[in-house]
């Protein structure tokens, strides 16, 4: 299968490109520069220049393969409403042009957007209330092209999708940590995060690419539910600073903003029904375990 894949250079969009070329499948990813271009044309992809605002170059893409994964976003959260409001207008150019065919079209949301303080599943709505309620719009809104003839999945991605690579969640909160002399967490910390490492997800991709059900969500989670207390205290020892607990508002100051809201969630959530749906089973090492590794304190994490 040719697949046009946007995001390719990113964190998860690497893993995806090299899984579906290990599964013998071809690959043509959308690429902003020219730093992108190259190195995925290293590893035997074909690319097409342009970006998920040019949409017209994301309906060529889609209109070149046999099915889409798509897995770019903006994560400046200084734009949050903007970057959704992009993802959405993406994602229905690229329905447009697939309508009709049951083509498959694979794309990426969250568990932090699903509601909190409950074990949710894959047949849970997203939390139109939530403070990345921005997003919830697309997911319903994409979800709605499996009425038009196109064979739509939704990924819903672990705030904590790790291994060596990451420079995410854990590697800022391991940084703040570090250069704060101190890794906190906020209350009790008995809030839970979804996890899940970087291969598991890429397989759960090509999964949902080849076996996925039209207007189906699954879950990209390893653990259902990690303890925000006990990935602090992972960074701390790790980092050899003491592990604090904080107030909301402390919190806010110590991450300068932003990170203090999804360090507050308790979003727990099972991929029980996915790996059932689709046979797909978890292998990766947990997060404490990635973090325990030393993979965050390493000067090429920061």
């Amino acid at each position: 299968m040719r697949v046009f894949v946007t995001g390719a250079s990113g964190f998860v969009g690497q893993a995806v490109v090299q899984e579906l070329l290990g599964a013998g499948h071809t690959v043509l990813a959308l690429a902003r520069s020219d730093a992108s271009a190259e190195a995925l044309q290293s590893k035997g992809v074909d690319v097409l220049r342009g970006s998920i605002e040019d949409t017209e170059s994301l309906k060529r893409g889609a209109s070149e393969a046999d099915g889409v994964i798509h897995l770019a976003f903006n994560h400046d959260f200084t734009r949050f409403d903007d970057s959704a409001a992009e993802e959405l207008q993406a994602l229905l150019a690229m329905g447009s042009v697939l309508a009709g065919t049951n083509k498959p079209l694979v794309f990426t949301g969250g568990t932090l957007s699903l509601p909190k303080g409950t074990v949710s599943d894959e047949d849970t709505p997203a939390d139109s209330t939530s403070f990345l309620a921005a997003r919830t719009l697309t997911e319903s809104k994409a979800l709605a092209l499996a009425a038009q003839g196109v064979r739509i999945s939704l990924i819903r991605l672990s705030p904590t999708t790790h291994d060596e690579n990451d420079k995410g969640f854990l590697n800022i909160m391991t940084q703040f940590a570090i250069g704060k002399g101190e890794s906190i967490y906020i209350g009790d910390g008995l809030n839970r995060w979804t996890a899940v490492h970087r291969a598991d997800a890429a397989k759960l991709y090509r999964l949902a690419l080849d076996k996925g059900v039209a207007g189906s969500i699954y879950h990209a989670i390893g653990e259902e539910g990690v303890r925000l207390k006990d990935i602090a205290e992972a960074i701390g020892q790790a980092s050899g600073v003491p592990t604090v607990s904080k107030t909301f508002e402390e919190a806010l100051k110590h991450f300068e903003g932003f990170m203090a809201y999804p360090v507050s969630f308790d979003a727990p959530a099972t991929s029980k029904k996915t790996q059932e749906r689709l046979g797909w089973k978890p292998t990766g090492r947990t997060v404490v375990e990635e973090i325990q590794a030393g993979v965050y304190n390493s000067p090429a994490a920061a």
